[in-house]
């Protein structure tokens, strides 16, 4: 266990972000026992320009002109630090030396604002934790001089076209640097391990609080109980990018008595799809997050109809530890990242794969799979991952002879 220690968290999601994020997750996980700085990252000049008039925007330019303060604390034991510097913004250069010369100039003012925050609050011989950050990360191991410095990769950023253009340069640099690297991905755990001997997988967590219905709780929203059974469903954003339309398609034509629900914003893809045509296709739209544990209640088979590409054949899904959690029978696509899920869930390649699958599921659910799938998804807790990750921090610190 990591206890009274001080730990700073960068990376690529601010605070304020208005969706979830696993870093700010990790970092309230950790201000349990130790006293956390969460340090957004700095704002760039183009999207001071840009973005002058978003009012996110307007209190990080107050915060640059000493107008407010930037280091605000959130609780007890945890801070958070909107930098005071503008950087410069650099991806769209193509030649490696001069990114690298302004990236070693931005890291520098990154790093400056970090230090005077930590002297601030008294932070000595930190843990440096690292999101995703591989351009500004490169070079805070050697600017701040932490015990011990960990990279955090939960997404296949290289295959992402922002991050492709210098990250498949710079991100291995990245991760030797490191002393650990941690992944919520069998497949990032890999990667990770070509350039890092200490690259390990640690799973996810997820706020199984929510979706823990041992006392049946959970009602059932009316707009779902007027939708006949079987309900194949899905919760979360309809991204024509990730999930496979086509797939859900032929579901609903190859199988007209069973009813497929979607629960969540659409995309254009999603929008001008035929499943907008299909008489057993439900489309819910958008709900708060406290409402979805009520809508996979109701469903008879939970649903993550991937496409299986660049961003979703390593990437961790977090809803399928919701539905393990609901003790829901689960079908997925067969993704690198979804192996981890293999003894719990129906896994498909095909179309027809799902089909196949789905009607097994339907046939041979039981208590007694449903209380396997809830024990596994609620062990997913962040109070569980964040020990997954202290293991390896501590197997490192004796491998190196680090000590805390």
């Amino acid at each position: 266990m990591i206890r009274g220690k001080d730990i700073i968290v960068v990376g690529i999601q601010p605070w304020d972000i208005s969706i979830g994020s696993n870093c700010k997750n990790i970092a309230e996980e950790y201000a349990r026992h130790n006293r956390v700085l969460y340090v957004n990252s700095p704002l760039d000049r183009f999207t001071r320009f840009v973005d002058r008039k978003n009012e996110k925007i307007k209190k990080r330019i107050r915060i640059s002109k000493g107008k407010e303060k930037g280091l605000i604390q959130i609780s007890d034991n945890l801070w958070n630090l909107y930098p005071s510097s503008i950087i410069e913004s650099i991806n769209w250069i193509k030649s490696a030396r001069i990114f690298d010369w302004l990236n070693i100039h931005n890291t520098r003012l990154f790093a400056e604002d970090i230090r005077k925050a930590a002297d601030e609050l008294g932070f000595k011989d930190v843990i440096l934790f690292n999101d995703s950050s591989m351009f500004l990360g490169r070079y805070l191991k050697k600017l701040l001089q932490p015990t011990i410095s960990i990279y955090y990769m939960r997404d296949y950023l290289i295959k992402n076209p922002y991050w492709r253009r210098h990250g498949v340069r710079i991100e291995p640099f990245t991760l030797i640097n490191a002393d650990l690297v941690v992944n919520n991905s069998t497949l990032y755990a890999e990667y990770g391990s070509q350039h890092n001997i200490h690259s390990y997988m640690v799973g996810q967590g997820c706020d199984t609080s929510l979706f823990n219905d041992d006392k049946n709780t959970i009602r059932v929203p009316d707009d779902l109980l007027k939708i006949p059974k079987p309900i194949l469903g899905y919760v979360g954003f309809l991204s024509g990018r990730r999930l496979d339309i086509k797939l859900l398609e032929y579901i609903a034509d190859n199988k007209p008595e069973w009813n497929i629900v979607l629960v969540g914003p659409e995309d254009d893809a999603f929008k001008v799809s035929r499943l907008h045509d299909l008489k057993n296709v439900f489309f819910l739209g958008s709900r708060d997050s406290s409402e979805l544990p009520s809508y996979i209640k109701g469903f008879d088979i939970a649903m993550n109809p991937q496409l299986i590409n660049d961003a979703t054949i390593g990437n961790y899904p977090r809803k399928i530890d919701e539905y393990l959690a609901l003790g829901k029978p689960t079908l997925g696509s067969a993704t690198k990242a979804m192996e981890y899920f293999k003894d719990y869930t129906y896994l498909g390649v095909s179309h027809q794969d799902y089909v196949d699958l789905a009607e097994l599921a339907l046939k041979e659910d039981s208590e007694e799979l449903r209380q396997k799938r809830r024990a596994f998804g609620t062990s997913h807790s962040w109070e569980n991952n964040v020990a997954e990750i202290n293991k390896y921090i501590e197997l490192v610190c004796i491998e190196k002879g680090i000590k805390l």
